[in-house]
């Protein structure tokens, strides 16, 4: 009885079992360790960001621009642009491409790998632009660095490229987890605004990578919520109508946001104009109120508990839309999702005040209000419910505030797409038309590499061959022969061994060959030759097929190696063998 196969635990075992779709325990082992390590680089990101606010700001807190003078507070937004037009502006364009906008584009048409200097460039931009006084989130640069440092795993190992989009969203989760303490709407998020879909393989490692993350911060800074949130109700449900009323005007706002982010008109200026507008404009908002400089949390803190004047909530919700809009239009890459935040807090706080003057024995409280108007607001500008929706659930641990917050978030979301022609608002950004990560078939090529489909048996030989060798040939019983070309050795075509035996049966070939010694011309053998390109060892199925068109051949020979000059045939993949796996699937 033969003794059963033990499991190969080498790394060429482990990647071998990544290139299959249902690879989730080895998945999981990469779910922990990029978790970790995307929660450590979260943590090292805000401390970076306190180290910079120890040596000019009141109290160390990186958001007290408020405790500075109007001069120093308005002249730091000048010195960010400065800093950032002088350093990030002598690189390449590709090499100013970052934040959340970044992470999609990488994993939509590279794979999911990403260039060192742009993460390093995230680094320091992303401290600038929030200590320096712009109009700028932190989770953003954490979801690039995240994203990227989950990768490096996969990219260090030289795993599958099916395996880095895992990656990828694993370190995105864990990012959004260690920022807010709110590991289930980092799951979400990932899946919905980065991945464009939900699947078991994906959800569980996501699931462990979120909650690596959110224990690595609060081993760090505590496990209390971001924000400070009041214990409110709806009360009456003659609320309902103005939370749609509410909804109604984040959603407008949310469609406003895109459209000046957007807008072609300021991205046409020149570079120094572009630049020169966001600073002057910061530095002159920022002079009267300062609220609307940095990330915001004190302000969406004091929106919730209703701690801000009427005043103050108009300039977050103009002062602050408008100037990140603007920001992000002239190409200054800044996170917006906790200036979205703070914008939809301070849009519904406002909506509650007019609320509880126009029905003061029934309004719910003008924080509620707050709530749902920062679930809105997220939920509408990313296109993104459930993702606002768990934030919403996590951050006030409420779970009577999720019946007004869905109500709020789908009429706010239905706004942005329907009234304002808005989709999300990274996938517009990224490209124009529709995203690959939105079409089934490569959605599912995507999920498993070439290493799970391809054919590994095979020989290759030189076009012309004596019998004896063609003979010696079908001896390893192939699948596939590789014709080769003389000049590089690199295959050309490949035809069917049943082919050449069956032309080796032939009567007619037998007897027009008289000697063993005499060549067979196997561009001659009887048998369908598909042309053929290289593709590595790593690349997915989406990525095969992309090739086969791009090349217009019917097959693909499989190299493995990294070196020139080291690099040997792994198999070969066919257009019929995706095909057929797709159509199992």
């Amino acid at each position: 009885m033969p003794l059963p196969s033990l499991p190969d635990l080498t790394l060429e075992g482990f990647r071998r079992k990544l290139a299959n779709v249902d690879a989730l325990p080895q998945l999981c082992v990469l779910g922990v360790l990029s978790g970790l390590l995307t929660g450590a680089v979260m943590v090292g990101f805000r401390l970076l960001l306190d180290l910079g606010a120890l040596t000019f700001m009141p109290d160390g807190d990186p958001e007290n621009f408020e405790g500075l003078s109007p001069l120093l507070r308005s002249s730091l937004p000048l010195l960010a642009v400065l800093i950032i037009g002088i350093f990030l502006w002598r690189q390449p364009a590709a090499a100013r491409k970052m934040g959340v906008g970044h992470v999609i584009e990488r994993l939509s048409y590279h794979q999911g790998r990403f260039p060192l200097r742009n993460w390093i460039n995230q680094w320091w931009v992303g401290v600038v632009s929030v200590i320096g006084g712009l109009s700028a989130g932190r989770e953003g640069p954490a979801i690039h660095l995240g994203a990227a440092a989950a990768s490096g795993i996969g990219q260090r190992l030289r795993l599958p490229h099916n395996s880095l989009r895992v990656l990828v969203a694993c370190g995105t989760a864990a990012g959004i987890s260690a920022s807010f303490n709110t590991p289930i709407a980092g799951v979400i998020f990932a899946m919905e605004v980065v991945m464009l879909e939900y699947t078991i393989v994906g959800f569980m490692p996501v699931i462990l990578a979120s909650t690596m993350g959110a224990l690595v911060a609060m081993l760090v800074y505590g496990s209390e919520p971001a924000f400070q949130v009041p214990s409110v109700s709806m009360g009456s449900l003659m609320n309902l109508p103005w939370i749609v009323v509410t909804a109604l005007f984040v959603g407008l706002l949310a469609g406003l946001f895109i459209h000046v982010a957007k807008s072609t008109t300021i991205r046409e200026l020149p570079v120094w104009l572009r630049l020169m507008l966001v600073a002057v404009a910061t530095a002159g908002v920022a002079w009267w109120y300062p609220e609307v400089q940095g990330i915001g949390y004190d302000s969406l803190d004091a929106s919730l508990t209703g701690d801000l004047a009427v005043d103050i909530l108009f300039a977050l919700v103009v002062g602050k839309l408008l100037l990140t809009g603007l920001t992000v239009a002239s190409g200054i890459p800044i996170g917006i999702i906790g200036p979205v935040l703070v914008v939809g807090a301070a849009a519904g706080a406002l909506a509650g005040l007019v609320g509880a003057q126009l029905w003061p024995q029934l309004a719910a409280d003008p924080g509620f209000y707050a709530m749902l108007g920062m679930a809105a607001m997220m939920g509408a500008v990313l296109q993104a419910p459930l993702a606002a929706l768990m934030a919403l659930l996590e951050l006030t641990h409420n779970p009577n505030i999720i019946l007004p917050g869905m109500l709020a978030v789908v009429v706010s979301g239905l706004t942005a797409r329907q009234l304002c022609r808005c989709d999300g608002f990274f996938v517009s950004v990224t490209r124009q038309g529709l995203h690959p990560l939105q079409q089934p078939l490569m959605q599912a090529l995507s999920r498993v590499s070439v290493p799970a489909v391809m054919e590994r048996s095979l020989v290759r030989t030189q076009r012309m061959v004596t019998r004896e060798q063609a003979r010696a040939l079908l001896d390893a019983k192939p699948v596939w022969i590789l014709i080769m070309r003389s000049t590089d050795d690199k295959p050309t075509l490949a035809l069917k061994a049943a082919d050449l035996a069956r032309a080796l049966m032939d009567e007619q070939l037998a007897e027009e060959v008289e000697t063993s010694s005499q060549l067979i011309d196997l561009l001659e053998v009887p048998g369908q030759r598909l042309e053929m390109a290289p593709i590595h060892l790593q690349a997915t199925l989406s990525e095969a097929f992309e090739r086969l068109n791009d090349q217009a051949v019917d097959a693909l020979f499989v190299e493995h190696g990294h070196r020139p000059k080291q690099k040997r045939i792994s198999g070969i993949i066919t257009r019929g063998a995706i095909e057929r796996y797709y159509s199992l699937k």
